[in-house]
């Protein structure tokens, strides 16, 4: 009976993790403690994206005006900014970039656009230490009315292969009528997984399919992220005819022009299913493109990566202002991102209250634990007047406080100290030297080998999840404060702002138990 049991379990294990290449190891003993069965459950179905992708997107800033030269002079840019440092080493080429297929039917590029070629491209984005990403539509047009791959699948795979692409962002524009379900939608998005599997070639694929029948639900085994939510506009909290629906669950048409607020209160029902392989896409950052404060745009910025959404610069980095380069470039945040628990963000409560001139206004807490112990609060006043906000140690730990324990959560017995993780973020003066090249006198380089204007963290010299373990204050902002147990975190927010705290738990010495005789 037992041997039967096993033999279905490594079947299972078979179909469901196939085809990946990383693994998390699950022990499951028997009553009798003789015999044991590891299942391996893939978390990830391809291996690849264990944390989310990083990198630049050109469709929100330049939309059709592409070129070969704004793909290699962006990528110059991130690298002597020190964005790929931090991350950022995806070069996403959006949609225009073609202008037919051939006899044989393959894609065609544009020449005038890209007179070299995409080979030529991508090897010149690799000999920077960058990675290439292409666009198309799981469609027979793409969102720009050019071709799509909807039954062009494993040529068009292909050929992307023989390019040496590392990324593909597949839309879901004129589709042919195939959605409407979730099955419909999973079989033909799958059909392009199925083709990049068997070239060979290891590429992220990246699900833009708007929310539509729900992929937060099954796109997990065929791909790397899914987009949950209608495209994203520059805007903090605008409601837009366009964007109807304000819950993900449910939603029928997602649509676009959604703003900021719109996409995160969307999070608060799916946020279970973000997981390591396969993130829940929010879409790119507007960062930078002017429609937003800059308070605004700290919020942007920090709630996507409280939720490891992609975090994909949507704005032109060649112009990129000393402010916006230094909220791209806070070390602490995007740590949040590239955090080994691959989860998002839990809200506690929210309230409506004190609404702008666009009518709404809220306040919420948001927490996140994190795979080293550490617990990540985020208190957001999207309201319209500076507000005092608190988040108790009920609150935070509201998870283990209802688990059904018999006993208090030791959570709550533990005293916590309070990091600020925008206390540290880089100065106007700083954020210049940075984008004129020139040296930032008495500014400490962290970690990199590099010049010290480079960078001031270097994940590819030591990763965030090693930077923690060492302390590295670039990645825990500033001490402000300590939760004594049972105790209340309390700050003042500005309007249109957010409070975002690291905790760490202090060490605790623990009694020796006495012996039961005395």
């Amino acid at each position: 009976m037992i041997a039967s049991i096993i033999s279905l379990l490594v079947a299972a294990v078979a179909l469901l993790g196939g085809q990946a290449a990383a693994y998390n190891r699950r022990f499951i003993e028997n009553s009798s403690d003789t015999e044991q069965v590891i299942i391996s459950g893939a978390s990830s179905f391809n291996g690849l994206n264990l944390v989310p992708q990083m990198g630049w997107n050109n469709w929100n800033a330049f939309q059709c005006n592409v070129s070969e030269s704004l793909l290699l002079d962006t990528a110059e840019a991130m690298v002597n900014f020190g964005l790929k440092d931090l991350g950022y080493n995806y070069i996403v080429l959006d949609d225009c970039w073609s202008i037919g297929r051939n006899e044989s039917g393959y894609l065609i590029p544009n020449p005038l656009k890209f007179p070299n070629g995409m080979k030529y491209i991508a090897d010149k984005l690799h000999s920077m230490g960058m990675k290439f990403g292409m666009y198309s539509s799981a469609g027979v047009f793409t969102c720009g009315r050019y071709p799509g791959s909807l039954g062009f699948e494993q040529q068009d795979a292909d050929l992307w292969a023989s390019w040496d692409v590392d990324y593909l962002k597949y839309d879901n524009c004129f589709n042919q009528g195939q959605s409407g379900t979730p099955q419909i939608s999973f079989n033909r998005y799958n059909v392009m997984s199925q083709a990049i599997n068997k070239t060979g070639r290891p590429m992220i694929y990246s699900l833009c399919n708007w929310g539509n029948d729900d992929p937060y639900d099954w796109a997990y085994t065929i791909a790397n992220s899914g987009r949950m939510s209608g495209d994203i506009y520059d805007q903090f909290n605008r409601p837009d005819s366009r964007c109807p629906c304000t819950e993900a669950v449910g939603c029928a048409w997602p649509g676009f022009h959604c703003s900021v607020m719109n996409i995160l209160n969307k999070m608060a029902a799916i946020q279970s299913r973000t997981m390591s392989g396969y993130f829940n896409d929010m879409d790119m950052l507007e960062v930078g493109n002017g429609g937003q404060s800059d308070s605004e745009y700290v919020v942007h910025f920090s709630m996507w990566a409280m939720h490891s959404s992609p975090l994909l610069i949507g704005t032109n980095v060649l112009t990129l202002s000393p402010a916006n380069l230094a909220i791209l470039s806070n070390p602490a945040i995007i740590a949040l991102n590239q955090d080994p628990s691959a989860s998002a963000a839990i809200r506690k409560w929210q309230y409506f209250i004190d609404p702008d001139e666009t009518g709404q206004g809220e306040i919420a807490l948001w927490t996140r634990r994190l795979a080293n112990g550490d617990q990540v609060i985020a208190l957001l006043n999207a309201a319209n007047s500076t507000m005092k906000m608190n988040a108790t140690m009920n609150e935070i730990f509201l998870d283990p406080r209802t688990a059904g324990a018999y006993h208090e959560p030791e959570e709550l017995r533990k005293t916590w100290d309070v990091y600020d993780l925008w206390a540290n973020r880089l100065s106007e003066s700083e954020a210049s030297a940075i984008i004129n090249s020139t040296p930032m006198i008495g500014i400490t380089n962290m970690n990199s080998t590099k010049t010290p204007r480079a960078t001031r963290y270097n994940a590819t010299t030591t990763s965030y999840a090693d930077g923690l373990k060492n302390n590295d204050t670039a990645l825990l902002g500033q001490k402000v404060g300590s939760i004594e147990p049972r105790g209340t975190w309390v700050a003042e927010i500005p309007r249109h702002s957010v409070g975002m705290y690291r905790l760490r738990a202090r060490p605790t010495t623990r009694m020796r138990k006495r012996d039961e005789l005395y």
